[in-house]
């Protein structure tokens, strides 16, 4: 029989973001979107839930080795109507990853479906050059 390997699977409810390092212009709250972080051989996958996120209102950066994800959500609320009741809150989605140099920064790739964000995030290919000696 295979050796089988236990995931560990943590539930928890929408976490708002504590404290930002920028300055908030737009009014509202922030959440932390959860994320799911696979690594394989040559890549690292990073699956994010942000719902109600579309692909005009994320912004994806690379800056400093520090990815930073933010997603902004429209609230649509039913003209002529008033909320009475409401189970789910809506906010923005602001997330930050520290990116390691073995990380291939121009060929990352971003998808987003139905709320929920895909980055691929290739390695870089290890380099081996040969260096000539010259006489003297």
């Amino acid at each position: 029989m295979a050796n089988e390997t236990t995931l560990q699977v943590q539930e928890t409810d929408k976490q708002e973001l504590e404290q930002s390092e920028a300055e908030r212009t737009r009014a509202g709250i922030v959440f932390v979107p959860r994320a799911d972080i696979y690594e394989v051989e040559d890549a690292i996958y990073v699956v994010c839930d942000m719902p109600g996120v579309s692909e005009q209102s994320i912004s994806i950066t690379l800056e400093d080795h520090i990815l930073t994800i933010d997603g902004h959500v429209e609230s649509e609320q039913p003209e002529g109507y008033q909320l009475a009741y409401a189970e789910y809150r809506i906010g923005d989605y602001q997330r930050r990853f520290s990116v390691s140099s073995e990380i291939d920064q121009e060929a990352i790739e971003a998808k987003l479906k139905n709320g929920v964000l895909r980055l691929h995030l290739p390695k870089s290919k290890p380099s081996a050059r040969k260096i000539t000696v010259a006489a003297s």
